[in-house]
């Protein structure tokens, strides 16, 4: 990763926004071409999508944020008005193919169809705590993630919840079904630091074994399988882990993006299990639930962040997160 000097960009669409980006990150799967296993381009835009910032310049279309405005700009681009977007999943908008950000982790970028998928937050960047301001900016992807999951896997109160996966997704995870008011909630963290901050986050116990043993432990801690599980890795192995620790009947919240994987229903037949999820529907649960939830102090998913960047270390924030030395990369801009 480099950093490179490039045009700025400029308003192309009525429903553009140009944004100064004033905090980003990396993302898992940001990784992929870093490490090689998605080939791109020399000197290529990178994958980044989530930022927040300071609106500077909107194009004619635009009324709902204007510049000088403080934004989170969701890795999605809702439009807010199709049918998917009125039922509530924006990350799968039927009005546009240009749906997913890139190029977030750089000072500019072009927001399109910034209407309504922009989150406007109250004030300025300089109001708040560096803690609030990494909170914030896990609205932009992994705490409307982990979210999502939750409430594709209809997570209730008193349920039970298996969270596979110790990422950030999965960290946050467990905060959406402590919202939701699951009862048990199991994480599965090899690492220390993980599993204690999956403590803090609401998790009531963790499984740290795997394969055949880490299945048989969490299906007797959860009485025969879960009511709900958060599948928030995205391979095929934590899919098959997934299905075998549902009690049957339940839904698999699956979040973790797949990458070249074959996936077989066959498990899920026999166990009356349903897998339901997605790309996160970002602006409608910032809008609705989690934005208010972090300015009123009732969720804390910044601390998924631990490690702090500036913009000229950005390869070494690369190499923190492809070497699990950190959760979640933390990159400041300004």
């Amino acid at each position: 990763m480099v950093v490179e000097e490039a045009p700025m960009p400029a308003i192309e669409q009525p429903d553009d926004a140009i944004i100064h980006v004033v905090r980003a990150c990396v993302c898992g799967s940001d990784l992929w071409p870093f490490r090689g296993i998605n080939q791109t381009e020399e000197h290529s835009e990178n994958s980044g999508h989530e930022a927040i910032g300071i609106v500077e310049e909107v194009g004619d279309a635009i009324t709902s944020v204007k510049p000088g405005d403080f934004v989170i700009a969701p890795f999605t681009h809702g439009c807010g008005r199709c049918r998917a977007c009125r039922a509530g999943f924006d990350g799968s908008c039927m009005a546009h193919p240009d749906n997913f950000s890139m190029g977030a982790q750089g000072q500019y970028i072009r927001f399109q169809h910034a209407q309504w998928a922009l989150v406007k937050v109250p004030g300025q960047p300089e109001d708040y705590s560096e803690g609030m301001l990494k909170s914030l900016l896990t609205l932009s992807d992994v705490m409307a993630t982990g979210y999502h999951a939750a409430r594709t896997a209809q997570v209730k109160p008193g349920d039970t919840v298996i969270v596979l996966g110790d990422g950030a997704v999965g960290l946050c995870a467990i905060i959406a079904a402590k919202m939701m008011g699951a009862k048990r909630i199991i994480s599965t963290s090899r690492h220390d630091d993980r599993r204690a901050l999956a403590q803090e986050f609401g998790a009531t116990d963790n499984v740290a074994e795997r394969g055949d043993e880490g299945v048989a432990k969490l299906l007797e801690i959860s009485d025969g399988g879960a009511d709900a599980v958060l599948e928030c890795v995205g391979t095929d192995a934590s899919f098959q882990e997934a299905v075998s620790v549902a009690r049957p009947g339940a839904l698999i919240g699956r979040v973790g993006l797949p990458h070249g994987q074959q996936i077989s229903g066959e498990g899920t037949f026999y166990q009356n299990v349903g897998v339901y999820g997605g790309p996160a529907s970002v602006t409608t649960y910032d809008k609705d639930v989690l934005l208010d939830a972090v300015l009123n102090a009732d969720i804390n998913p910044g601390s998924v962040f631990t490690s702090e960047f500036r913009l000229d270390d950005i390869q070494a924030a690369y190499e923190a997160m492809d070497q699990r030395k950190t959760i979640k990369s933390y990159l400041i801009l300004d």
